[in-house]
């Protein structure tokens, strides 16, 4: 048998959207590639594994733990196919019977899960660049590590104690903000810290042009050196995917492929990354691809 002809079977970790369950139900097949798709979920529990012991061929990934783990050598590649985007004005909420706004927030203490999560990395650049909010001035409290081990919190930075949970922390006001990721909670006792976001997300969003990216898809160096076609066609699936989930009502495109369309938010998280000390070093946009993934178009 040929390997034109030949069937790979890959490790892979995505979690489950519109646009993946096409092909974790096996309704988008391919002569080339099938997917041995790992049962981890939340997204965010797989990203470790990935980042510390390559324990898939292809993967989604947040994007700042990608920036990251490719500041710090990781063998991994970027494919330009977005898995998860959206506005994250509204992700950061206070208590709504203590409701403060971004100038209130020096001295002030913020949880959130990790330092390094991409909706926070989002969250301190809106606040920082768009609200002159120092982020020297307020206090972060985490509950776990960051993706990428290299990694260590900027100092002071407190680790929230065994058992504390952000919800509660934040209900009872030992924590003034939290910002949240996929499990924003629907809670009637917290209100957005950033007022009207959703308003606030749109005017920023007809500024600066950027869709905020929020997980993307790596594959293993070794995997993007040596089976370029596979990778090819990991992303002509997941293209097909998308299209089969049909488009999303509204005019804005929040899962883009490609490198052009995504090359604002990667942009714009690099330059995040890099005010907020998360990468020790500025990295092109293009050096987060290799020469088969840079190429790759819808």
């Amino acid at each position: 048998m040929s390997v034109a002809t030949q069937l790979t079977t890959l490790r892979a970790a995505f979690d489950d959207y519109p646009h993946t369950l096409p092909l974790k139900r096996g309704e988008i097949k391919s002569d080339h590639v099938a997917f041995n798709f790992s049962d981890i979920k939340p997204a965010n529990r797989f990203f470790k594994p990935m980042v510390r012991e390559l324990k898939f061929d292809v993967s989604e990934m947040a994007i700042a733990t990608y920036v990251q783990a490719k500041a710090y050598g990781k063998p991994l590649v970027l494919i330009p196919a977005t898995m998860m985007g959206r506005f994250q004005h509204g992700t950061i909420l206070c208590n709504a019977a203590r409701p403060l706004r971004p100038a209130d927030l020096a001295g002030k203490r913020v949880g959130v899960r990790s330092y390094s999560q991409t909706t926070a990395v989002w969250v301190r650049g809106i606040l920082a660049n768009d609200y002159a909010v120092d982020m020297d001035r307020l206090h972060w409290v985490t509950f776990e590590d960051g993706h990428v081990g290299e990694y260590r919190e900027p100092a002071g930075v407190e680790r929230a104690g065994a058992g504390k949970n952000l919800l509660q922390m934040l209900r009872e006001g030992e924590l003034d903000a939290a910002i949240y990721g996929a499990d924003l909670p629907n809670d009637p006792a917290l209100t957005s810290l950033i007022p009207d976001p959703e308003q606030a997300a749109q005017q920023w969003y007809a500024r600066r042009q950027v869709v905020p990216i929020n997980h993307m898809v790596v594959v293993t160096e070794s995997l993007a050196g040596s089976r370029p076609d596979l990778v090819a066609e990991v992303y002509r699936l997941l293209a097909q995917a998308k299209k089969a989930a049909g488009p999303k009502a509204g005019s804005i495109d929040f899962l883009p492929f490609g490198l052009e369309a995504c090359r604002p938010a990667l942009s714009t998280i690099i330059n995040y990354a890099l005010q907020q000390n998360l990468i020790p070093q500025k990295i092109e946009v293009a050096d987060l691809f290799d020469d088969t993934t840079r190429a790759l178009q819808m």
